[in-house]
């Protein structure tokens, strides 16, 4: 008999439902969040290896998969938010209802937005750029109070690039006129260059765990504005290439498609929806950078898109290309070919006509 399970997880306690195939109720219950509490799971209630379990997305819920798929459970992460929508009751909320609309959906296969699981490795990279970007963000936070500070005291001119242990000393030593300002900056120094210690030390992490993806990332990075951090956020985030069928799947996958608006003889296309990674989007327009320099083989592509749409639309552009390029080169695993880009290799002497110019004035 097949089984399928709802289960709301909390921190503390989980609810679960169990249904056959005909919407009986099997069983019902509450378990502790606990290894523990899910191998009573299995073993109390009598579930088979292979039975579907359905979860909701959610701070517990990747927890929950990795000791389900343990026990041999087949763990479904289904979206909140679809969850929520498909609610037969939404004003009657609780856990025991949340667990039967999962456990329903789940048996009728009316989910659609399925999270993927990612492995082991892939979690653990995962979890260490998110405390690299944590502790990034706390750099960012600290240099702009700085900056604040010595604005708010007439001292703007201070206010430069704080990204280096040297131009902290720097500054530190021009501050010694004034002891309580001094005395607030050292405040500020300190909790920086812990952050920094800490980024240095994910940083190392991450070359270790670089190591788990050798192909992907000897691919990866003979992209031009490619590096460790930028590789190792697309493996993250893509994990599984085989799961996108097309690069325009992948480009709405990381929400840089354009918004679409069409109703009869109308269609609008808007900024971009932003949708999925964050980071991810963050990262490819830091790659997209340098395809302004000259030397870069994407540069062709940026300098006609900058002269039509403007720099940050030019950005966005280049860092959906590099997306694309990423996902065709991990999929298929080729490295970067610049010939593949439709550009001639140079250089190349451009001469340019004026028929006007500016007076030169004569020396009084």
């Amino acid at each position: 008999m097949e089984v399928y399970v709802g289960m709301d997880v909390h921190c503390k306690e989980s609810v679960f439902v169990a249904e056959d195939g005909e919407g009986k109720v099997v069983c019902e219950g509450r378990i502790p969040t606990t290894p523990e509490g899910f191998r009573l799971l299995r073993t109390q209630y009598g579930l088979e290896p292979g039975t579907s379990v359905a979860l909701e997305t959610g701070t517990s819920a990747f927890f929950a998969v990795r000791h389900l798929a343990r026990l041999e459970f087949e763990p479904v992460v289904v979206n909140a938010h679809e969850v929520r929508k498909q609610a037969s009751r939404p004003n009657q909320k609780s856990d025991r209802r949340d667990a039967i609309e999962l456990c329903e959906g789940l048996r009728r296969g009316s989910y659609r937005s399925i999270i993927h699981v990612p492995d082991a490795n892939v979690q653990r990279l995962r979890q260490t750029l998110s405390r690299r970007r944590h502790f990034i963000r706390l750099m960012t936070r600290e240099t702009n109070a700085v900056k604040h500070l010595l604005r708010s005291e007439g001292l703007g001119d201070l206010a430069r690039s704080l990204k280096t242990e040297v131009a902290w000393d720097r500054l530190h030593k021009r501050l010694a006129f004034a002891a309580e300002l001094q005395g607030l900056f050292s405040c500020h120094h300190e909790v920086w260059s812990c952050c920094r210690k800490q980024v240095e030390h994910l940083d190392g992490e991450l070359e270790e765990l670089a190591k788990f993806f050798p192909e992907a990332m000897r691919h990866l990075r003979t992209i031009p504005g490619v590096g460790t951090i930028v590789g190792l956020t697309l493996i993250a985030v893509l994990s599984d290439v085989e799961r996108f069928p097309s690069a325009k799947h992948v480009a709405s996958y990381a929400g840089l498609i354009p918004s679409t608006y069409q109703t009869g003889e109308r269609n609008y296309q808007g900024r971009i929806t932003k949708k999925g990674s964050g980071e991810l989007r963050a990262m490819l327009c830091e790659a997209a950078h340098q395809a302004a320099k000259a030397r870069s083989p994407l540069h062709p592509y940026f300098a006609k898109l900058c002269a039509k749409r403007g720099y940050k639309m030019a950005v966005v552009a280049i860092a959906h290309r590099l997306l694309r390029i990423s996902w065709a080169m991990l999929r298929h695993g080729t490295e970067f070919q610049v010939e593949r880009l439709g550009v001639e290799e140079g250089p190349f002497e451009v001469k340019s006509t004026r028929y006007y110019r500016f007076k030169e004035t004569s020396a009084a």
